[in-house]
């Protein structure tokens, strides 16, 4: 097991947690873990086979806050990890915010908590990751649930062909460009609480937990290396053997697997999702939660525990 270090409660930033927000609740710990080169800051609760929370964008690990504690109730071990890039000395080793090099990720925590496998809970670029991980090594991973983001070529087709999804992923593109970092950070961040409004539709994210998200985005270099993500999206790497790596990170996938994507979700529509089960191997169960929008977690938080927990207690 690889060295870590004991802190306090600590946002997604690395900073101490303050009592209310997202990052921190009764009987969630904060500290930092060494793997993949990093000092990884985690969120845990709870005791028992290791499940993995993966948040994603404009997101960070203490949105997990409710679904870790759920969890820890039901006799698991949970744990929330900031993502490469989201916090001051986060930036990628490599350079890769890649699917191989987030699926990566996974794997090599899995190991740094000393576990052999773990269940994977993916939202949004953390589904992607958590698609990636299990692609990338399917003995690591027992049970895979992935919210928001659907996983196989329909995705690719949508953005090619789709001219509903194409407004959808505006940001997307609107990323590739200089005036992305300026215009994120603009104003508080007004940039981030339109996407929460428009992929959340009738959902407002309390204000504590805004203000923890916004620090974590506020914090030296993040917004630049998170961008990264999608900077890096539409264009395969130029290495031969990377290319080849990225492309077993989108392969089939064999774990049993659960999709939960929010009937009112203004990021992706939920018909994107559609056929997507032909990339699962070993079943995918498929459920549209309705009254729910991107941030299903946080919208309707005890349908989707239900949900996560009936499938991995089966």
């Amino acid at each position: 097991m690889a060295p870590e270090t004991q802190r306090p409660p600590t946002h997604p930033s690395g900073k101490d947690s303050t009592t209310g927000g997202s990052s921190a609740g009764n009987g969630i710990r904060g500290r930092t873990i060494r793997t993949g080169g990093l000092e990884v800051p985690i969120l845990e609760a709870g005791s028992g086979p290791l499940v993995l929370c993966l948040h994603g964008f404009p997101d960070h690990a203490g949105s997990w806050a409710g679904m870790l504690d759920r969890l820890a109730k039901d006799g698991y071990w949970a744990v929330a990890p900031a993502q490469r890039g989201y916090w001051p000395d986060g930036a990628a080793p490599d350079g890769s915010y890649r699917a191989s090099a987030t699926g990566q990720d996974v794997l090599d925590l899995i190991e740094a908590l000393g576990r052999d496998r773990a269940d994977l809970i993916g939202h949004d670029l953390g589904a992607r990751a958590a698609y990636a991980a299990a692609s990338l090594d399917a003995t690591r991973v027992r049970k895979l649930v992935g919210m928001a983001v659907p996983y196989g070529p329909q995705v690719r087709t949508a953005w090619l062909t789709n001219g509903d999804q194409q407004r959808r992923s505006w940001y997307m593109f609107f990323f590739q460009t200089a005036l992305a970092e300026p215009a994120v950070e603009l104003d508080d961040f007004a940039f981030i609480d339109r996407l929460w409004r428009e992929w959340s539709p009738g959902y407002e994210l309390p204000e504590t937990e805004r203000a923890a998200l916004k620090e974590t985005l506020r914090a030296p270099g993040v917004v630049t290396e998170i961008l990264g993500y999608y900077r890096q999206l539409f264009t395969p790497p130029a290495d031969e053997a990377a290319r080849a790596l990225e492309a077993r990170a989108s392969g089939a996938i064999t774990v049993p697997s659960l999709y939960l994507h929010g009937a009112d979700d203004n990021c992706f529509s939920v018909e994107v999702s559609d056929g997507m089960d032909a990339a699962f191997k070993n079943g995918l169960e498929r459920v549209v939660v309705p009254g729910a929008g991107h941030f299903l977690h946080l919208e309707q938080p005890r349908t989707v525990a239900d949900h996560v927990l009936g499938f991995l207690n089966n």
